[in-house]
């Protein structure tokens, strides 16, 4: 199945194409033109999936996290920096 979805990018209306199938028991939710892939026990479940997997993957979620969230892990915040490091290549 493959679902069309119109929106708006940059003010600018966009379509965006959406693949998705059934493995198994597993529903599989793809984003055509980033090419991310998501599955969930249901296709309700592998849609949300996916919504926050391209909002992962075009960096519109996600922050540091705050000294208070650090300290409640058991990280001193003043050992949390990299230094002079470049990060991964995975954290890129």
């Amino acid at each position: 199945m493959t679902v069309m979805a119109s929106s708006t990018r940059d003010g600018e209306p966009h379509e965006d194409e959406i693949r998705l199938w059934r493995e198994d028991d597993w529903w599989i939710a793809k984003d055509v033109e980033t090419g991310v892939t998501t599955q969930g026990p249901s296709r309700e479940v592998a849609l949300e999936n996916l919504d926050e997997a391209v909002a992962l993957h075009n960096g519109e979620i996600g922050r540091e996290p705050t000294d208070e969230e650090l300290r409640e892990l058991g990280i001193d915040p003043a050992d949390n920096t990299t230094g002079d490091q470049e990060p991964p290549d995975v954290l890129k």
